[in-house]
């Protein structure tokens, strides 16, 4: 019996197919209006077989198929899986049902199933698959586009000559993994062009000449194994193995006549100069490109600045060559991957870029061709991103999690050194530390994000606890390392068990609130309500303090109020932190407030300083509104639970009780209303600098203006420093 190819294909995360073969030319084409799911849910729904696209019936599913599923993508494994057409009907067939795979198989037909088109189910029982954001070392598809293994070279490294304990390694002899152990490349006929892709592939933006006569003097006393030999590279290529070259063959210790090993010598970005940490100046950058959503240096959703407005590049053509431009452009080597379909989250404003095509030589992404866009050419669903080669540092070799029931979990243990010299393990006090303590451990880590910052730990196994080395860790969260964090110089820690150790969890994903800053501005009005009308309200202490001492029930405050309308365009569900046995009912709203301290709302003066008391504002978190394609999980009513959707927002409307500033006692003039959101940093994300939004105010009494609103992050410096042209004004930025 002649065998039938079977392909598959995700409906995807964001608007883009992921295909494990394209099939036909026509087959991927049938039934691709994508939804736009969260973005580690890849929704699986499509199954080719017999020169038709059908779908899988959730009857007997598990995470054993999911895995399965998933592999067969290209994705290293599954992390969940749907039932019931969660993310949407499928069309045409229901090509499998009752599929028990054992976890193992390399493709779903060989998992037991009633067979093909046996099915006795409808399309609202189609099954899908959460993916691991992850590819199969090797994978390519027209999403992701993976360098790391290309042809049998798999790792280069630089060894130094001359020991020494600073990292990066920016200079020393190519090497390459071979067997069991390293070769060199023969240097005849080695050119600077070479040498660009060697330091790109390495981290490295920029390369630089080398005292070849010193390593020569170094290397006639070795004995070497020339592994490659010829090497052409042009330049623009992103792995070595892309460059044209000659491999030996057989056991790889031919001569390299009339040549040396290839030495090279690499200029690392500002970020990995030596001396960094805390004595590092301040870098300043004029930079018009920035990454933003990543979990750590060097990777995120593509950022460009155009008329003083920071905005997203369209994933239309997008390629590793334009992806390393961008990439060396901000201090990082070539790109490892070119990321389309917003997989490091949507960005919000303009979109400033199409079609980008670079040659792989310009200094920056600006000189490059591309297309200026319309709102119909492209969507944030197609925000590009990069994953940048940054230099090895090491820094994962001094921290370590103990005790948690994954790897992704765990007190938090750092590599100290004593005074004698020896070097022990030992734990952090868990006194101060919080969320962006957390994001900086889980960075170091390489674990992704931070999803919580614990300072008790007793519920973890605590059998081979150290001792604490470190206390008073303090950092803004875009550290490096824990190192780079202020902390004691000596340990003082009032609560020293294990079991009040600093924790972390970290994830993969996490979720990003952005509020809609233009809704704010259009929304905005001047109320005066009757005291009567406020007794609720009081109570919550949504008023002024001299509101206490008003003529109740007689009287009126006057009150500015807006909507607020806050969207996830992260990668993972924002939930409170709070369990719901904590949550606490408002009587003024009708339902349970999951966070005590949701948003701050101020109103600061020309000073800075702030004149309405304004209040801390706590939350029911639901989905008031989805993007099309993605449902509602969260609902405050009934004690539902509550959180916020990726690609969904919860709209606190101007008419709600609270939904405002108490500005009776406030004077006419100029002022500054500030909006911030999770202010204390109480659930993770993956980009705090986007939670405060500002706007410029005028009140003349009777009437009140709001322009220039916008989000903390969203304009260039120089516009940033007109918005905020008050004296003092600049000592007032959200800590």
């Amino acid at each position: 019996e002649r065998s039938l190819p079977l392909w598959f294909c995700l409906l995807p995360v964001r608007g883009v197919a992921s295909c494990l073969d394209h099939g036909p030319d026509n087959a991927p084409t049938q039934g691709t209006t994508s939804p736009k799911p969260q973005n580690e849910r890849l929704q699986f729904r499509l199954v080719f077989y017999k020169g038709e696209w059908g779908t899988i019936c959730d009857d007997d599913f598990s995470l054993s198929n999911a895995n399965v599923l998933c592999r067969q993508l290209g994705f290293v494994s599954a992390t969940g899986w749907t039932h019931s057409a969660k993310y949407g009907k499928g069309q045409g067939k229901i090509w499998l049902d009752n599929v028990q795979c054992n976890g193992g198989e390399k493709s779903i037909d060989l998992c037991k199933s009633r067979g093909w088109g046996n099915s006795d189910c409808t399309h609202d029982e189609d099954a899908g698959v959460v993916c691991k954001d992850e590819r199969l070392p090797g994978f390519v598809d027209s999403n992701v586009i993976d360098v790391r293994h290309y042809h049998g070279v798999e790792e280069v490294r630089l060894r130094s000559v001359v020991p020494t304990k600073k990292m990066p390694v920016t200079e020393g002899v190519v090497e390459i993994k071979y067997k069991d152990g390293w070769a060199q490349i023969c240097d005849v006929g080695w050119t600077p062009t070479n040498t660009r892709v060697i330091c790109g592939m390495l981290g490295f933006p920029h390369e630089r000449k080398v005292n070849k006569n010193f390593y020569k003097l170094n290397t006639e006393r070795q004995k070497h194994r020339y592994r490659l030999h010829s090497v052409a590279c042009v330049g623009t290529e992103v792995h070595l193995a892309a460059c044209p070259l000659e491999t030996n063959k057989g056991n790889a210790t031919e001569s390299c006549e009339g040549g040396m090993p290839a030495v090279v010598s690499c200029v690392p970005g500002p970020q990995y100069v030596h001396n960094s940490g805390l004595k590092k100046k301040k870098l300043k950058t004029t930079s018009t490109v920035r990454l933003k959503g990543g979990a750590k240096l060097g990777e995120g959703r593509v950022e460009v600045l155009k008329n003083n407005e920071w905005g997203t590049v369209c994933d239309d053509r997008w390629t590793l060559l334009s992806a390393s431009v961008v990439c060396r452009e901000l201090g990082f080597g070539s790109a490892k991957e070119a990321l389309t379909g917003a997989r490091m989250g949507e960005g919000m404003g303009p979109i400033h870029m199409n079609e980008v095509q670079c040659l792989g030589t310009e200094k920056s992404m600006w000189n490059c061709g591309f297309k200026n866009i319309t709102s119909e050419d492209c969507q944030h669903v197609e925000d590009a991103a990069v994953r940048c080669n940054t230099p090895y540092m090491a820094l994962e070799n001094s921290i370590r999690l103990t005790g948690g029931r994954t790897r992704y979990e765990g007190r938090v243990e750092v590599l100290s050194t004593e005074a004698n010299g020896t070097r022990s393990w030992g734990l952090i006090c868990g006194g101060a530390w919080g969320t962006k303590e957390a994001m900086v451990a889980c960075r170091q880590l390489g674990l992704g994000y931070a999803n919580n910052g614990l300072q008790e730990t007793w519920y973890w196994d605590s059998s081979n606890v150290t001792e604490m080395v470190m206390s008073g860790v303090k950092c803004t969260g875009s550290e490096m390392s824990l190192s780079h964090c202020q902390h004691h110089k000596t340990v003082s820690c009032q609560k020293t068990a294990a079991k009040f150790s600093a924790g972390v969890i970290c994830s993969e994903t996490a979720s990003d609130l952005v509020l809609n800053a233009p809704l704010v501005q259009q929304s905005v009005y001047i109320e005066d309500r009757p005291l009567h009308m406020l007794y609720c309200a009081a109570e919550e202490n949504c008023l002024s303090k001299s509101a206490a001492s008003a003529n109740w029930p007689y009287g009126h405050r006057r009150l500015l109020r807006f909507s607020s309308q806050i969207h996830n365009i992260g990668r993972a569900d924002f939930r409170p932190k709070a369990g719901r046995h904590s949550w606490v009912w408002h009587a003024c709203h009708g339902h349970y407030h999951s966070m005590d301290i949701f948003t701050h709302y101020d109103l600061l003066s020309s000073n800075g300083t702030k004149v309405a008391e304004g209040h801390k504002a706590s939350f029911c978190l639901e989905d008031t509104e989805c993007h099309e394609g993605i449902s509602k999980r969260y609902e405050c009513a009934n004690f539902g639970e509550q959180g916020i959707t990726v690609g969904c927002w919860d709209l606190y409307r101007h008419d709600i009780d609270c939904q405002w500033i108490d500005i009776t006692d406030i004077k006419p003039g100029n002022y500054i209303l500030q909006i911030v959101i999770n202010p204390n940093f109480e659930v993770a994300e993956s980009d705090f600098t986007n939670n405060a939004m500002k706007c410029n105010c005028k009140y003349d009494g009777h009437r009140i203006w709001l322009h220039n609103c916008h989000m903390g992050d969203a304009f260039s410096e120089e516009a940033e420093r007109k918005f905020e042209k008050y004296p003092g004004q600049l000592n007032n930025q959200i800590s």
